[in-house]
């Protein structure tokens, strides 16, 4: 075979080992499709590299070992190149200082009705639409317990609506509610933690992206909704507008 050749074929095999490899992984490493061919060719290369030291030499029969020897390889690169570049998680300190976007929404209450001290389905579904738009829109943060300003208000309005009012409660209060209104897969892609800001704690929700649609239902018998982020509100699109979106960022597959 000519030189050229087999460099190309082992260039393509690389590339394809890495984009595969990439869509397995899947969150467990975010890299850009770039840096999962590159991790594919170099893992590849590599894992052929020390077959042949081991064997003293590579071989046509080999070729099961090499695909072995590849696939552990690109694996660990790509764990390696994941973790060298995984970017910090700001704080929600740093947060609330770069202000409400289109990745970021505050709510003052997550269960709470402040004008009437009650506690309000409306503002709990609010809370759904708004992951389901963080969701749908390539990930985000959710900071409950901040009012609109970025002053923090604390988690005490929503607390005494629970029988035991603590944090691991109005955690699985959280998860419960998203899986009856968005679905387990959304309710378990979401991680939340309760860090302090200004001594009050505050609820951070940290919202993954969606790996296809995900749709808000209000109640039984209601019809199903989808919402997105358009700057820095919240929107639900209409069944055109829904199919057109989720056409164009998850492709056609992921709607089957």
């Amino acid at each position: 075979m000519n030189l050229s050749v087999a460099i190309l074929i082992a260039l393509v095999f690389g590339a394809g080992l890495g984009l595969l490899m990439r869509q397995l992984m899947g969150r467990r490493v975010r890299l850009g499709w770039a840096e999962a061919v590159l991790s594919g060719i170099v893992g590849s290369e590599l894992g052929i590299m020390v077959l042949a030291i081991i064997r003293g030499g590579y071989a046509r029969e080999h070729w099961p070992g090499a695909l072995v020897a590849s696939v552990v390889s690109t694996v660990i690169v790509m764990s390696i190149l994941g973790y060298f570049t995984r970017r910090p998680q700001p704080s929600a300190a740093e947060l609330v200082a770069a202000g409400e976007s289109r990745a970021l929404e505050f709510k003052s209450t997550a269960r709470c009705n402040l004008h009437t001290g009650q506690r309000d389905d409306k503002i709990e579904l609010v809370v759904s639409k708004t992951v389901a738009a963080l969701t749908n829109s390539g990930g985000g943060d959710l900071l409950i317990g901040v009012e609109d300003d970025g002053n923090p208000r604390g988690l005490d309005d929503d607390l005494k609506f629970m029988k035991e009012p603590d944090y691991d409660r109005y955690e699985l209060w959280l998860r419960d509610h998203l899986s009856r209104t968005l679905g387990a897969t959304a309710a378990a892609d979401v991680e939340v933690a309760f860090p302090l800001l200004d001594e009050r704690t505050i609820c951070h929700v940290r919202v993954l992206p969606a790996k296809r649609p995900v749709f808000l239902t209000p109640a039984k018998g209601q019809a199903v909704q989808m919402w997105v982020r358009v700057g820095n509100s919240t929107r639900q699109l209409g069944v055109d507008e829904a199919m057109s979106y989720a056409a164009d960022r998850w492709g056609r597959r992921r709607l089957r």
